[in-house]
């Protein structure tokens, strides 16, 4: 990945709690290309990372903008930033990556949005545009002023909108939606845990390259039983992993930098190849194909079914 610095061009308010932030490069130059759906992590002063879903189009190589929503539980990142962060300061940032591509060869596409998970819909709803693909967007908020972008969204006709706080409003029926959608539809899912949910329940009997979706947070917390071990196939180091502590923990207090964001196995920053071994996955990324391949693991969630794992650390 690309480490780079790059300032606050403008922050804009988009709804309430949810700021958008442009970040330009400091010198007239390219920055690195992204897809739809792709995101980037603010690398905090406070010592934080936190990863941000890239809400413009990937054809803009002159900027990348991302939604911050201020979390009420906020472990210091989205709050440091809404209080801290300012035009004309620079930040450092890590990526792009993406975890949540877009299919531009589908026929048809629906996305499901939910509060803050529009952000990643934003930048695909714009290449499905590009590609003058076949799309629709159903858009769910308790509010309709507390849905970030609407103004823009209303305009389009392929979107509509759900807002079940309001006087007469209710629940979206996602098992409706999907059952109602076309069988050549590709299904595309980002908002609270609930949401993704029963997204996943309702799209169980589904092919699993039609279902795609983006968690935030974790659904279950991370694997720290340890008693194992942890060889490091570059550096021959061999760590113990104690109990109470998952494998980032052991190698970052063992003098190992290694990159990471979430610390929940939503964002994919440390995703990290294994050479030998079963490890105990716990996180939102991998599929169920590459969880059974065992070759990859997200160690800031992931723990070991085995009494080792070899690493290519």
């Amino acid at each position: 990945m690309v480490m780079q610095s790059l300032y606050i061009k403008s922050v804009t308010w988009e709804a309430p709690h949810i700021l958008s932030y442009e970040l330009r490069p400091l010198e007239s130059v390219e920055l690195p290309p992204f897809t739809a759906g792709a995101h980037i992590d603010l690398v905090l002063p406070n010592g934080l990372t936190r990863s941000y879903s890239l809400v413009n189009s990937q054809n803009e190589r002159h900027r990348y903008v991302v939604s911050v929503q201020k979390d009420r539980a906020s472990r210091g990142g989205s709050q440091w930033i809404h209080e801290n962060l300012r035009s004309g300061d620079v930040v450092t940032v890590d990526g792009p990556r993406n975890h949540f591509a877009l299919d531009e060869t589908a026929e048809k596409t629906i996305f499901i949005a939910a509060g803050i998970g529009i952000t990643p819909i934003m930048s695909m709803i714009d290449r499905m545009k590009v590609l003058k693909r076949d799309w629709e967007l159903i858009y769910c908020a308790r509010t309709r002023e507390g849905a970030a972008f609407r103004e823009s969204l209303e305009k389009e006709p392929r979107a509509r909108f759900n807002f079940d706080g309001e006087p007469g409003g209710r629940l979206i029926d996602i098992a409706a939606l999907v059952r109602d959608a076309p069988s050549n539809a590709h299904l595309y899912c980002c908002g609270p845990t609930p949401v993704l949910a029963a997204f996943q329940e309702a799209t169980e009997g589904l092919p699993q390259e039609r279902v795609h979706l983006e968690y935030f947070a974790a659904q279950e917390p991370p694997a720290t039983e340890g008693g194992f071990t942890v060889m490091l196939a570059k550096s021959g180091r061999k760590l113990t992993v104690l109990p109470g502590k998952t494998i980032l923990e052991t190698l970052r207090e063992s003098g190992f930098d290694v990159p990471y964001s979430c610390g929940q196995g939503v964002c994919g920053t440390c995703d990290t190849t294994v050479l030998e071994g079963v490890p105990d996955h716990r996180d939102l990324i991998l599929t169920t194909k590459e969880r059974a391949s065992n070759n990859r693991m997200m160690i800031c969630c992931s723990g070991s079914k085995t009494d080792s794992l070899v690493l290519d650390l």
